[in-house]
């Protein structure tokens, strides 16, 4: 479906047959669209029906499949026009704060906009300034935006869109999840910024019909289609309804609505019972913030009490407290007038909850989680099934048994979530906002199942909502503020009460009150941010697409480097993980075989045998250990570990090798660890060749064999045969291997679970820019391990250094970069943290201990191993780190290795660059 542009205007963005899948699901259906300039164009409908990922394709976020999609005059699958447009869009992510980053300020965050766009420190402060005194947020620029309330979040989020004047405005449900008061505060906003510039065109996709009339234009879509395009009359109009709501219903296809009906709620009956739930000041504090603030109540068996609120009011936390999953720090909460007691399983039987998240199981289907909560419940295994196919066909979910959770669409999720909360047939609902998102279809199906459950069967409902509409169908409602309850009543009490004339201005009237709103006074000014006011501040030139911008990669880069400075304790493990692991590994990874346990079963007890086993005792390899007096003892002492060697001299050994005899000496040798065994051998045979030849020289004044050849050992390099000498310089490259590359592997991941990437792929930098601005903060955190490293090296395992310090800085500064480039690469295709993690750790540690040259020389290694050592910056590092401490190597012997490493880092940034994609799939 096509809608021609009003009067022949530009058109701000294209779609043509436009075609999207997410494996079997079509998300867009051969949609066709013209979005003139300079409009409010409103994408209407609910979650899942494909107007997230029109907005992505325009915005350039999302990668296109099929058919045709045009902004600002080019199409969006040419990467140099998308490149070149991207200074022009603004594109503000579906979700609370979501291009947002929560560890920085407000200023710091809108800093980082700014510098992503090319602004100098003087207009990104010019810009700032307007921006914040426009919003309203200029009294809290240094508070972390992690810490702001929803509706101050999506004002940040805004402020970051607007920062660099773009000609389209992207918002994807800007207010899902907000109260109703900072959703008329956010619009009010947007309405002055377009006074201001009035040639913006500004795209919004909501699910909340009732603000959807404030824009110039709507877009109903439903499955992947458009239902109808035009203005709010003209649907209204088309549909012959009274709201859009109800056009929007009647715009569904008949298969969809069928069987829909006005929902109508009959009257509750009066039970007279024990209150279902007692709420007595209530309080929970959280260190020094108080989430609650001395709540009470009293709901009545069988009641659908509403709860309503501002974000981050303490909804939630009191829904908590009630179930016990959270202990209240003040008051008390009673359920059919016993104490909540998060530990009485009886009590929780008869409660029912479902959070505001999706929480079931994703890789479990609907049947499974239906029966795995049974169980949970302890429900009689043969009254499993029958409770299964019940509320399976009372909720239409058996046609979904098969499916998995994570495939369903919104509504049938919803109505699973339901299933599973009242399988065990609870007397108490606690919902949390079940139906954010939920098309009017369902939510309507959704509310006649709770009037059932509260009418027919006497279940006491306790739900939280941001729609107003369904605030008006509940019995009593509570509306809340900064942890306080301002009134509890029905909503046509609060409404005449507060002498509106609906239950929204009622509700934003309390709130106004209670934060100390004057409705009267102006709104803030937001002529200011086009940098064109009365104080003749300069008007910015708007942001132009470049190759290559050092300040966006370090936009990046001091990003990066606040969250690790603010994450106190991803900090303290990669520095204190040197100083644990370095001992550790050092100490503990060693080839000196030394203190040797023995014993000596002296069978002989002759001068000639106690001479013989004292070169044993005066030798620093050896232990001795008390004497053994039998075979059987001497097997029972290897048997337990007690000693590693036995050695036997039979009887008559002084006589047999005074007459000239070779009496024979059996050494028994632990072997359970083979190399251990095979240098106890060799020691044992060296010590018995010694003492032949000084008895041989004391008596003959020759050695015990004459031989052509004298053959002396000398070592060239570790004279002392120390093996901390190698391991510890063996131990900085491991370790600068694996803590950098860890710390590195969830920097682009991280992103991508928060939702954050979306700033890569919307804004002008290249992956270039973001690559190695995320990787120079963990670069120089690994040169501060590595100093670190040295300097215990060098003051506590008093390990000298005997080559040039400078070949060791050099290849440690390159080893840094290969690492954390390693790390880089693993993070930019994986999805999860915990992926990247493990892939990390397991391409790190296992072959950079084993082909390293660590275990054994890398030129004994052949075939794969041969070529892994080569691949592996770890080996060619290890040879630099120990040839500088131990060898007295420099520049002129390490060169081959140090130009080694120095091809890693435009490899693995090459790398990474192909596997990071500037668009989503």
């Amino acid at each position: 479906m096509s809608n021609a542009p009003a009067n022949g205007a530009n058109l701000a963005a294209r779609l043509d047959h436009v075609r999207h899948r997410y494996g079997h699901v079509h998300a867009l259906d051969d949609i066709s669209l013209d979005i003139p300039t300079g409009r409010t164009i409103g994408f209407i409908g609910p979650d899942g029906v494909g107007k997230s990922t029109a907005l992505a394709l325009i915005s350039g976020a999302r990668k296109l499949q099929d058919g045709v999609v045009e902004t600002l005059g080019g199409p969006m699958d040419d990467t140099r026009h998308r490149n070149s447009v991207l200074p022009k869009i603004a594109y503000m992510p579906q979700g609370l704060g979501k291009n947002l980053y929560m560890d920085l300020t407000i200023r710091e965050n809108l800093e980082f906009f700014g510098r992503l766009f090319g602004q100098s420190a003087r207009e990104r402060n010019d810009r700032i300034e307007k921006l914040v005194k426009a919003t309203g947020l200029e009294p809290f620029t240094e508070r972390a935006a992690g810490k702001l309330s929803g509706g101050m979040k999506q004002k940040l989020g805004l402020c970051c869109a607007l920062i660099h004047d773009p000609e389209i405005l992207i918002l994807d449900e800007p207010t899902t999840g907000v109260d109703p008061l900072s959703r008329r505060q956010f619009w009010e906003l947007i309405d002055q910024i377009r006074k201001t510039q009035s040639g913006m065109t500004v795209l919004v996709a909501t699910a909340y019909m009732d603000e959807a009339a404030r824009f110039d234009q709507l877009i109903a879509m439903n499955d992947g289609k458009v239902l109808a395009s035009g203005t709010a009359d003209e649907i209204l109009e088309r549909t012959g309804a009274d709201n859009l709501e109800t056009a929007f219903v009647r715009l569904l296809p008949e298969e969809e609505r069928k069987g829909h009906k006005d929902l109508v709620i009959p009257p509750r009956t009066t039970h007279g019972d024990v209150p279902a739930i007692v709420a007595d000041g209530l309080t929970m504090r959280f260190g020094d913030f108080t989430a609650v603030d001395n709540v009470s109540f009293r709901i009545e068996k069988g009641e659908i009490f509403g709860f309503l609120g501002s974000n981050g009011c303490g909804k939630t936390t009191t829904m908590k407290m009630l179930t016990g999953l959270l202990p209240a720090t003040e008051g008390t909460a009673e359920l059919f007038g016993k104490p909540v007691d998060g530990q009485d399983t009886e009590l929780r039987k008869r409660v029912g909850y479902m959070s505001q998240a999706f929480s079931l199981y994703a890789e479990l289907s609907v049947y499974q989680n239906l029966e795995l909560h049974a169980r949970l419940f302890h429900l009689p295994s043969d009254r499993i099934k029958p409770r299964i196919d019940e509320l399976s066909e009372r909720f239409g979910l058996s046609e979904y048994h098969d499916d998995m959770a994570e495939s369903l669409p919104l509504g049938v999720r919803q109505r699973l979530s339901l299933a599973v909360a009242i399988i065990h047939s609870p007397e108490i609902l606690i919902l949390d906002e079940p139906t954010s998102g939920v098309d009017p279809v369902a939510r309507d199906a959704f509310w006649q199942l709770l009037v059932e459950l509260s009418r027919d069967q006497g279940v006491t409902i306790f739900i939280s909502t941001h729609f107003m509409n369904e605030a008006e169908r509940c019995d009593r409602i509570s509306l809340m503020h900064a942890g306080k309850v301002l009134i509890s009543d029905t909503p046509h009490e609060i409404t005449q009460k507060r002498g509106c004339e609906t239950l929204e201005e009622a509700f934003i009237s309390h709130l106004e009150e209670a934060s100390g709103i004057d409705d009267n006074a102006p709104a803030p000014d937001a002529s200011a941010m086009n940098g064109d006011d009365e104080t003749g501040a300069m008007k910015w030139k708007p942001a132009k697409a470049s190759i290559f911008s050092l300040r966006r990669l370090w936009a990046y880069s001091l990003r990066e480097t606040m969250e690790l400075i603010r994450d106190p304790i991803r900090l303290m493990f990669a520095l204190l993980g040197t100083a644990i692991l370095m001992p550790v590994f050092g100490l503990g990874i060693t080839f000196d075989v030394e203190n040797l346990t023995y014993a000596a079963l002296d069978r002989d007890r002759t001068e000639t045998s106690r001479t013989y086993l004292e070169n044993l005792a005066g030798s620093r390899y050896f232990s001795e250990q008390p004497p053994l007096n039998s075979n059987d003892e001497l097997e029972q002492r290897l048997l337990s570990g007690d000693i590693t060697l036995a050695i036997e001299i039979p009887p008559g050994f002084g006589r047999d090798l005074e007459a000239g005899r070779s009496p024979e000496v059996a050494a028994t040798i632990d072997g359970t660890m083979p190399f251990r065994a095979e240098t106890i051998h060799g020691y044992v045979e060296g010590i018995h060749s010694k003492y032949l030849n000084e008895r041989s020289m004391r008596r003959t004044g020759l050695p015990a064999q004459t031989l052509p050849v004298s053959i002396e050992t000398r070592y060239r390099y570790n004279q002392d045969f120390k093996s901390i000498y190698a391991m510890v310089p063996s131990v900085i490259a491991l370790l600068l291997m694996f803590i950098p590359a860890v710390l590195m592997a969830v920097g682009v991941v991280r992103e991508k679970e928060l939702g954050s990437i979306t700033n890569l792929y919307v804004t002008p930098v290249t992956r270039i820019e973001f690559l190695i601005g995320k990787q120079l903060p963990y670069v120089g955190l690994g040169l501060i391990n590595f100093v670190l490293m040295v300097a215990m090296a060098l003051f506590w395992f008093e390990v000298p250094m005997q080559g040039n310090p400078l070949t060791l800085i050099v290849g440690a500064f390159l080893f840094v970069f290969a690492t954390t480039g390693l790390g880089l690469l693993i993070s930019s295709f994986t999805k999860t943290q915990i992926a990247a993690l493990f892939g990390t750790a397991i391409a790190t540690m296992v072959p950079s201990v084993m082909f390293s040259g660590m275990m054994q020389p890398i030129s004994s290694l052949e075939g794969a191993p041969a070529v892994l050592s080569t691949i592996m910056p770890t080996s060619h590092f290890m040879s630099i780190s120990v040839g500088v401490f131990t060898k007295a190597l420099g520049f002129a012997e390490l060169y081959p290795q140090i130009l080694t490493l120095v091809i890693f880092f435009p490899a693995l940034t090459v790398l990474s660059m192909l596997l990071l994609k500037k668009q989503e799939a």
